[in-house]
């Protein structure tokens, strides 16, 4: 396995207040040269929260997604807020978008969306125990909450709202955690 390439510059490209690109010069252990461009993350990272409402059932939510131009079933997620731990940010996002709060929190990984040009990180996080308890989200309506049953997790791939591979991939990892054949 070769050595991770050295970073000889870094510098900003563009900016926006959604996005900020960085160039970065690298040298490879083979002494190739290349700038590669990033995203900059604009903020502390994301959570990713499965939670569940019994041993057999997750909670999803129905949310409209701009990018896809349509509304997307997948778990309560949101951006860490400046200075907030994980658990703290996954306790506030799903009582602010499922309507619940959770005894019981563990986290189980964390994700990468593009890894060759994002640094982005989501945290996945299991929620059981729940109990009802809602805060004031920052969304433009109300979220439908959808159960789903895990012995079904696999109608839900074919699902016409379901495309987020975050929430694809957490559903399957929850569901090997709670099964006892995965140990984060």
């Amino acid at each position: 396995m070769s050595a991770p390439p050295r970073i000889l510059a870094t510098r900003l490209a563009s900016s926006t207040p959604f996005l900020r690109v960085e160039k970065v010069d690298l040298e490879f252990s083979n002494g190739a040269r290349r700038t590669f461009e990033r995203l900059l993350p604009s903020g502390a990272g994301a959570v990713l929260i499965v939670p569940m409402l019994d041993d057999d059932t997750v909670l999803l939510v129905r949310e409209y997604a701009v990018g896809v131009e349509r509304y997307e079933l997948g778990l309560p997620k949101g951006r860490l807020e400046p200075g907030e731990g994980i658990e703290q940010g996954a306790e506030r996002e799903l009582k602010e978008e499922a309507g619940y709060g959770a005894h019981r929190l563990r986290q189980l990984a964390t994700l990468t969306l593009s890894p060759a040009y994002m640094t982005h990180r989501t945290h996945v996080v299991l929620a059981q125990n729940l109990y009802l308890e809602r805060l004031p989200g920052d969304e433009p309506e109300p979220l439908q909450v959808v159960p789903w049953k895990l012995v079904d997790l696999h109608k839900l791939l074919g699902h016409a709202e379901v495309s987020e591979g975050r929430s694809i991939a957490a559903l399957f990892m929850a569901r090997e955690v709670l099964a006892g054949r995965y140990a984060p």
